[in-house]
């Protein structure tokens, strides 16, 4: 179990939206750091280009949906994530007030499996969080109310899509407020990580990378 909210490491380049790109300690966990143009007018920048994105990922992402949810303090969504093939992977982004994002990973076998990370965005524009097919993702918004906008690599399936309880405690994600957080039914019924783990809900490490290398030509 971890939690390093503002630790990651740069993987030495940059991406062609102009920023730093970073690794976040679990494998298909990235933030990217874009280049915001800021006058008198307010702030522009370049949330998502797929040719540009192709050539840092070593993949393009084929957005086959775009969701937006709209939150208000303390509610948690999550933790999310799809059977694979062909999971879900998403970029996500804040586009007004602030969220505390989180990726665990899920995938049995990984060498980080347990392990989470969270990072701030917010409506500053700089940060964008790609989270790769297999990893759980969840978040909770920290101001008042919070916009989350995310690109979806394929759409959505209720009958792969499943869930861990985000207050698991075998997980033990340091939620700000946790006792107060509000929870749809449906993640409030969701299983903890081992009752996921022992129903077969939880996809392998080894079938995630195996998909991330099956996108690459």
């Amino acid at each position: 179990m971890m939690r390093c909210p503002e630790l990651y490491y740069y993987l030495g380049k940059y991406s062609r939206l102009g920023g730093p790109v970073g690794e976040l300690g679990i494998d298909g966990a990235w933030l990217y750091e874009h280049q915001v143009w800021q006058d008198q007018r307010g702030r522009f920048f370049e949330m998502f280009r797929g040719n540009d994105f192709a050539r840092d990922l070593g993949y393009r992402l084929e957005v086959a949906q775009v969701n937006c949810s709209v939150s208000r303090q303390g509610v948690i969504r999550g933790i999310h994530f799809a059977d694979v093939p062909p999971g879900q992977a998403k970029y996500v982004c804040c586009v007004s007030g602030r969220i505390m994002d989180v990726v665990v990973d899920l995938r049995i076998g990984s060498p980080t499996f347990k392990a989470w990370q969270a990072v701030e965005l917010d409506d500053s524009g700089g940060r964008m969080l790609f989270i790769a097919e297999g990893l759980g993702h969840a978040f909770t918004a920290l101001s008042a109310e919070a916009t989350v906008v995310y690109l979806c690599s394929s759409p959505y399936n209720p009958g792969g899509e499943h869930g861990v309880h985000p207050l698991d405690p075998d997980i033990g994600i340091s939620w700000p407020d946790a006792a107060s957080a509000i929870l749809s039914g449906k993640d409030a019924a969701a299983p903890g990580l081992e009752q996921a783990l022992a129903a077969g809900l939880l996809p392998t490490y080894e079938a995630c990378t195996a998909h991330t290398r099956s996108l690459r030509p």
